[in-house]
């Protein structure tokens, strides 16, 4: 008979630990440590703590933030699982103290850091400055965005209107089962059933009810969000759909394909690709980003000594969703080398062209030189001799007139596929652009098609991309768990600041 070592699982064991030494210098818990007890201001932290004479010790801010950027860092953001790790993993143990904070203080103390979570990027951004990480030669930043689900899903989502014809569906349904359910009985009550009959059609009621009961909860949910709250406006004045369970996220499109969420942006330096201001919106369109982005980076910028020119000068990259008059104003005005494309800027660069995917097709129309200009009329004439008066009321995009022509007068022409695309629907007028001033986006165009704009947007890839590779692949960073913009702030903000300690840990001196 073989034999075995001797077990006992009644044996009693006494391990002796040194919290400290599990803490070892160079990794990244040893930079948190390091940072929150010397560089962290805890004050904001204290301020919400009313026990200085009566009600039960705190725990301590310290501890609390330590275990909370740990967990981050390794993709724990549930605190449920953190409060387990603190009792089972001994890196969570030796920064807790072996203390044991219950998921409710976890979860109140992540989800209530408003301000102090501004605040502790920034004492966090101001060490990267010390260190000399910020800062590039030439200085260059670079904004993106990541897209990524939120706590609510899209099937939650629409217009008043049509979340008023949902509640109606449901209710339909409901009469319909009800309806269904006493015409069933009523044949039941008609034959006789047997004992086994009889069971399966309890479990079959017990089943109905709780449906019932399920869709009812979901018409009533629907019906009191209706009365509390207003439809939703988007910044072109419509109605945009709203969601009941988080109405600050929204659907957007993304590369898998559309989700309801918030769109994680960051301004990243290029030295380190350290974030040097980074916020969680509930739009998927970037256009409308590129302001309060560096609006929140001068603020940051200026917290931890920097002047209110730190940004002129300095280039700043950022993809074609960003491509808009209003943004590329901002980044003039506050005298930024700004390079931003348009979406077709790679159709004009010679080394795409034998890519069909770039290939730019130009149909066979008339140019702008063919017509005929009347200085005095202020109106064209097209080579088939209609005139087009300019609509002096009328502008499209930056620096363009509209000249028009009615729609009757050109549907017969024989040259017109030439000429207008002509629309669908009833248009009354035809309309050509004509451009009267230099465009703010023509500038840009210009910009990035030359050589040394393509060879600094070419570096964009290389500084934002890696960043939100950490984040989502190496911190598992897949979707925001809390509910609103503030909150879920607080987590894009939480992940930018581990990324920042972890590059503070790989080339500071911690």
């Amino acid at each position: 008979m073989p034999r075995y070592k001797y077990y006992d699982y009644n044996q009693t064991v006494m391990i002796p630990i040194e919290l400290e030494k599990h803490i070892i210098a160079g990794t990244l818990e040893y930079a948190i440590h390091r940072l929150v007890e010397e560089r962290v201001k805890i004050e904001p932290f204290e301020k919400k703590l009313k026990n200085d004479e009566t009600g039960r010790p705190a725990y301590n801010p310290k501890v609390m933030l330590k275990i909370t950027l740990l967990a981050y860092s390794k993709g724990i953001i549930s605190s449920r699982k953190i409060e387990q790790a603190c009792k089972e993993n001994i890196v969570f143990m030796a920064l807790s103290c072996q203390q044991y904070p219950d998921h409710s203080k976890i979860a109140e103390f992540i989800s209530t850091m408003k301000e102090e979570i501004k605040l502790l990027f920034r004492d966090i951004l101001l060490v990267c400055e010390e260190l000399k990480l910020l800062g590039g030669i030439p200085p260059c930043g670079t904004l993106d965005g990541l897209k990524l689900p939120s706590s609510a899903s899209k099937h939650w989502s629409g217009t008043h209107e049509e979340l008023k014809n949902k509640k109606e569906k449901l209710e339909k349904k409901i009469a319909k089962l009800i309806s269904e359910h006493q015409s069933e009985d009523k044949k039941e009550d008609k034959k006789g059933d047997k004992k086994e009959e009889k069971n399966e059609k309890r479990k079959s009621e017990d089943k109905e009810k709780i449906q019932l009961e399920r869709l009812r909860r979901k018409a009533k949910k629907i019906e009191k969000w209706l009365k509390e709250n207003e439809p939703k406006i988007g910044k072109q004045g419509k109605e945009v759909k709203s969601n009941i369970i988080d109405n600050d996220s929204c659907k957007m499109s993304t590369s898998s394909g559309v989700i309801q969420g918030y769109n994680g942006q960051a301004l990243v330096d290029e030295k380190h690709q350290i974030i040097i201001y980074s916020e969680a919106f509930g739009g998927g369109q970037d256009y409308s980003h590129v302001s309060p982005m560096i609006d929140g980076a001068k603020e940051n910028t200026k917290a931890i000594g920097k002047t209110e020119k730190y940004f002129e000068g300095k280039t700043f990259t950022a993809d074609a969703n960003y491509h808009s008059t209003e943004n590329i104003k901002k980044c003039e005005e506050e005298k930024i080398d700004a390079y931003i494309p348009d979406v077709d800027f790679r159709k004009r660069d010679e080394r795409f062209e034998g890519q069909k995917k770039y290939k730019e097709e130009k149909p066979d129309r008339y140019e702008l030189d063919e017509f005929n200009y009347d200085e005095r009329s202020d109106s064209y004439t097209c080579p088939m001799g209609k005139q087009l008066r300019r609509q002096s009321s009328k502008k499209i995009k930056d620096g363009y007139h509209q000249y028009a022509v009615k729609r009757k007068g050109c549907i017969e022409c024989e040259k017109k596929s030439k000429c207008i695309k002509m629309p669908k629907g009833t248009r009354k007028y035809l309309t050509i652009a004509v451009k009267k001033e230099e465009s703010i986006s023509k500038r840009m165009r210009d910009k990035i098609d030359s050589k040394e704009g393509r060879q600094k947007y070419e570096r964009r890839l290389a500084i934002v991309e890696p960043v939100f590779g950490n984040i989502k692949a190496q911190k598992r960073l897949n979707r925001f768990t809390l509910r609103t913009k503030e909150k879920v702030n607080i987590q894009w903000g939480l992940y930018c600041t581990i990324h920042n300690i972890e590059k503070i840990a790989n080339y500071g001196s911690m």
